[in-house]
């Protein structure tokens, strides 16, 4: 498939665009998260999802369009893609799950162990090499993952683990975006994405509807609700892209620490809307998981900086 060139990185300005892109991303992502959490209230979890998908879809039309890009790609793309939206729709349904019991902060720092998971998907997936420092760094991030969900396990039962299946779902999402970037234009990656999310979601909700299963069976929302449905696609599509356009200006390596940004955005918006706030237990544990993922994202770095470039 072909796609409109990249623009080349420069030095400089076009690093910090990038940087400042990711903060953005950092300050929107957390809306998401709020907008399924309000969602919650009245909306089962599956239509929380297919909602994301469905207005994801239709905010990054226009976009498509302006850019007038290649919709097409192969059939060993649309296999990944499909892939990608099926990781993708279980890790949102996981983490909307997830928020409609625990306090977003929470759930957040335990979905920030994706580094480590991402690590080790790549040394089983890649052949990456794992130093023992590094499993040392993931062993001690799991740790602080314990300390936060060890409250939310006794006060919210075996939804705790939810951010859990949120992170590695994610990270294979992440792995197949890694595959098919250099073949499929972000933005219409993102689209052809949220279609085929579209199109694995509404069958499960045409078949559970009437069943009377609470987080499958679809209802008719309110218009209060229909803006909280938007928000989650909207807020989708804003923050991922973001990120996608970050990309273009700054190596991914120079923006992973940026990530841990969401959690001190998380807290604000989830004291604010919901008058939650972690305790001394939690802060401890978001402490280790910051610490853990960004001395992790340090040797990943440093292990890019150290491998030769490939010949010309």
């Amino acid at each position: 498939m072909t796609s409109p060139s990249m623009p080349l990185r420069r030095p400089g300005d076009t690093t910090m665009r990038g940087l400042l892109l990711m903060v953005a991303f950092c300050i929107t992502a957390p809306l998401l998260d709020v907008s399924s959490k309000l969602a919650t209230d009245a909306i089962p979890v599956g239509q929380i999802v297919a909602a994301r998908f469905v207005f994801q879809g239709l905010c990054m039309l226009p976009v498509m369009l302006a850019m007038r890009l290649d919709w097409r790609c192969s059939r060993r793309d649309l296999g990944f893609l499909l892939f990608r939206a099926f990781c993708l729709m279980l890790s949102t349904y996981c983490f909307v799950a997830a928020v409609a019991f625990m306090p977003i902060a929470d759930a957040i720092a335990i979905v920030f162990v994706m580094p480590f998971m991402l690590m080790f998907l790549g040394w089983f997936i890649f052949g990456n090499p794992v130093g023992p420092r590094r499993i040392a760094a993931s062993a001690v991030g799991f740790l602080g993952a314990l300390l936060v969900i060890q409250p939310s396990l006794a006060s919210y039962g075996l939804v705790a683990l939810f951010p859990l299946g949120c992170a590695l779902s994610f990270s294979f999402y992440e792995i197949a975006t890694q595959a098919m970037s250099n073949r499929v234009h972000p933005v219409t990656n993102q689209f052809l994405t949220s279609l085929a999310g579209v199109v694995l979601c509404l069958p499960v909700l045409w078949a559970f509807n009437g069943t009377g299963v609470e987080s499958l069976d679809p209802v008719a929302p309110d218009a209060l609700n229909w803006l909280w449905l938007f928000g989650v696609g909207f807020w989708a599509a804003v923050s991922h892209l973001c990120m996608t356009i970050a990309m273009k200006y700054a190596p991914a390596a120079t923006l992973a620490p940026l990530h841990y940004l969401e959690l001190p955005m998380a807290v604000f918006l989830g004291y604010a809307v919901f008058g939650d706030f972690p305790n001394l237990l939690t802060w401890a544990g978001i402490v280790i998981i910051v610490g853990s993922g960004l001395y992790v994202i340090q040797r990943e770095q440093r292990a890019a900086r150290a491998t030769p470039a490939p010949a010309p």
